[in-house]
């Protein structure tokens, strides 16, 4: 990239204090033009010289970005502080998960009022009951370690995170990662749990992904290149120096990145090699753990597998979702290979897709399987036998029956587990029905309730209804809404068609494959119970109905993604659920990508946009190899460093260069991480700063000490989500407050 000479003469971007000492007027960053040349097209970029946060003036433009911020919210804070206390006031502080047990021992975590943390404890097995004890938040177990205090380790650091967490079969040595900073970057430890002390063994810069053996002998962990790729799996002897560990897999192609898994079995340890459309598994053995990796299927490009170990009496088998000729995954079973990788393929189908249908994942246990896969655009889960489905007298190929929990909005997966254990855990969840925890006893096929997501206030969930919508998109295709609100607020008659218009949140993501499921949010309640009606934009790139809907929505479909997120939104208002006015949308990180396409195409249907953590200047980083995980996202995007039909294309969407003079933008709060490695702060930096060029009404707030999932600790999390609907509620008009 080079640089032109000429330089905005302003300088002065700190906004213009009133005699009272709060800014009346915003930042204005300097322009500093630069000129972006590829493909023959020279695109001048003012604003880029904010990617440099080492340099005093961006940091001092930030910052007063936050004081225009919090000066233009002030007014808020009242409703803030409501939304808080509602949010806390429903919440069960004091409580603990349901616990699962893990050999001689029964995990669970709990939290405590007041503290931010979680803590992670255990109690001893009694018997041989599946059973979990009889728990009462605040109330300790007999028996009962506390093994891990979050809040205890979070001391003096204003972020904390914690990546790796694994233990090993004599449960004495427990592997654990945390992060302080944000940039998901991990130190990893390893502490003797009957002393309670951390050993000499410390490795700092990892990756998330660790992993201790079932012997405790060694710690299998990732590190990352020069790009934050975790591109490196090594090997740790425990009590040794970390400069002398061995190097298992580097991963050269800058395509793929590396993760590592412990298989249910307790078997082998899986390293697996994934770009966003190809995927390679080797297997380790544990028996021999400083053994070669031995690749399963050798990869190829475009087909996508996972693996899971099975075994039915003396027979071992591995069970791989692929996409070999079902675009939306089969199973097939295989030999365990010897030594040598299989042939991409081989081995018996067992499980093709049914129309309608995206196999997810097989997991195996001693008795049963569990298929996970999408039915009606939701989750499901199917349970055989594993004599039925792996024995001599297997039947083939196997069918699937789902559990059934609800209606077409609820979903249903599973939690994984023990492999020889009787019961299977399952979660089950709505819009409008609270979470449920329940063990499924496979044989007596019985469900056992052993948590129900307390929401307290007195919360009634027939007070809510749900529903799903169809939109029609440009090219005619029907693209699924799930909407839900209160009844006594928005009156629908019975052909669902509502009474009258209401305000309305619009959230969409679209990228990834990944989809947005029915569940419960307490936050959430603080907006429906104001009257606002809440809906879930299912566009294309996301996965919900299929691999199909992923594939018309990236590379060159990418624009799909947005033109179904205006048809939702124009769905609604024509069916009379809002107006413009009245419509605010939502997205984050490839969402925020989302938010900020829609609102230059169609500016004119809504009256905000929430940005959190958005990928707003998708071109220029794309473009850039050198920047955190850019040649991995490739496959997603396309290339347009070498492309230059992808080049065109993508600067046709991308949100920083597509900003218009001339136009009327609704109101924009966008919400970045100073430490965020996945989406840099300087992406909403430069596009709220070029957007305040243009006249628009915008804010940007940067939290200093956090990363992509925004700041830590459940309270200050409950606060920046406060901060957000508050925002969100003023600009449709419903930031009263409540008596």
């Amino acid at each position: 990239m080079g640089n032109v000479s000429t330089e905005d003469p302003i300088t002065d971007f700190s906004p213009k204090p009133h005699a009272d000492g709060d800014p009346v007027t915003p930042p204005r960053a300097a322009r500093r033009p630069s000129v972006r040349k590829h493909h023959g097209d020279e695109f001048i970029d003012n604003y880029e010289w904010l990617r440099d946060a080492d340099n005093p003036e961006t940091i001092a433009y930030i910052e007063a970005e936050n004081d225009w911020t919090r000066a233009r919210t002030a007014h808020l804070q009242p409703l803030r502080e409501q939304i808080f206390q509602e949010i806390k006031g429903r919440t069960l502080e004091t409580d603990m998960s349901v616990p699962g047990r893990r050999g001689d021992w029964w995990y669970f975590a709990r939290t405590e009022e007041g503290k931010q943390y979680s803590t992670q404890s255990r109690v001893p097995v009694t018997g041989d009951s599946w059973t979990p004890p009889a728990v009462e938040p605040g109330r300790m177990l007999p028996g009962e370690e506390v093994i891990f205090d979050a809040n205890a380790e979070a001391d003096g650091h204003d972020f904390f995170s914690v990546g790796s967490f694994s233990l090993d079969d004599s449960a004495t040595r427990l592997a654990y990662a945390t992060d302080v900073v944000g940039d998901e970057r991990y130190t990893l430890r390893i502490r003797d749990l009957t002393s309670g002390q951390d050993l000499a063994d410390t490795i700092a810069n990892t990756s998330s992904g660790a992993l201790i053996t079932p012997d405790g002998a060694y710690v299998f962990y990732t590190t990352v290149d020069d790009a934050w790729r975790p591109d490196r799996v090594w090997r740790h002897r425990v009590g040794t120096d970390p400069t002398e560990d061995a190097l298992v897999w580097h991963e050269p192609d800058e395509r793929f990145w590396v993760g590592i898994s412990l298989s249910r079995t307790n078997r082998y340890v899986l390293v697996e090699a994934s770009s966003k459309i190809t995927s390679e598994t080797a297997l380790i053995s544990v028996d021999e753990p400083t053994g070669q990796p031995v690749i399963v299927w050798p990869r190829r490009d475009g087909v996508e597998y996972s693996v899971e170990h099975a075994t039915s009496g003396a027979q071992e088998w591995l069970l791989i979702c692929h996409n070999i000729d079902h675009e939306d995954f089969a199973i097939t079973r295989t030999p365990v290979p010897a030594g040598v990788p299989l042939a991409m393929g081989e081995g018996e189908l067992v499980l093709a897709p049914e129309p309608g249908q995206r196999i997810e994942a097989v997991d195996a246990f001693a008795t049963f399987l569990a298929v996970s896969y999408r039915d009606r655009a939701v989750p499901a889960v199917a349970l055989l036998g594993v004599d039925e489905a792996l024995g001599a007298s297997a039947e083939i190929p196997w069918r699937l029956s789902p559990l059934e929990f609800g209606d077409e909005l609820t979903a249903v997966g599973i939690a994984g587990g023990e492999f020889d254990q009787p019961l299977v855990r399952v979660g089950v969840s709505s819009f409008v029905r609270p979470a449920t925890v329940l063990d499924y006893d496979v044989a007596a096929r019985t469900a056992h309730v052993r948590k129900v997501q307390p929401v307290l206030g007195g919360y009634d969930p027939d007070e809510y209804a749900q529903a799903r919508l169809w939109a029609t998109a440009d090219d005619g295709t029907k693209v699924p809404i799930s909407i839900v609100w209160r009844r006594d607020a928005v009156a629908v008659d019975d052909a669902g068609v509502p009474q009258s218009a209401a305000p309305l949140r619009l959230y969409g993501y679209g990228a990834y494959e990944a989809s947005i499921d029915p569940g419960l949010s307490i936050p959430r309640l603080s907006a429906l119970d104001r009257g606002v009606v809440f809906a879930i934009a299912h566009v294309r790139g996301g996965g919900e109905l299929g691999r199909h809907w992923y594939e018309e929505g990236r590379l060159r479909s990418k624009r799909n993604t947005f033109t179904d997120f205006i048809a939702c939104a124009r769905h609604l208002i024509e069916q009379g659920w809002t107006t413009p006015d009245r419509l605010v949308a939502e997205g984050g990180s490839a969402g925020g990508l989302l938010i900020g396409a829609v609102v230059n195409l169609a500016p004119e249907l809504f009256a905000g946009a929430v940005a959190d953590v958005p990928f707003v200047d998708a071109l220029t980083s794309i473009l850039d190899p050198s920047l955190p995980l850019t040649v991995v996202e490739w496959d997603e995007w396309g290339d347009p460093l070498h492309d230059p039909e992808v080049y065109q294309y993508m600067k046709s969407y991308s949100p920083y260069e597509n900003v218009r003079d001339g136009v009327k933008y609704p109101r924009i709060l966008a919400v970045t991480s100073l430490h965020d490695t996945r989406v840099l702060y300087v992406e909403p930096a430069k596009w709220t700063a070029r957007l305040r060029e243009v006249g628009a009404d915008v804010l940007l707030k940067t939290e200093m000490s956090a990363g992509h999932g925004g700041v830590s600790g459940r309270y200050a999390q409950w606060r920046e989500v406060a901060f957000e609907l508050a925002w969100t509620l003023d600009v449709l008009g419903s930031a009263e407050l409540r008596g």
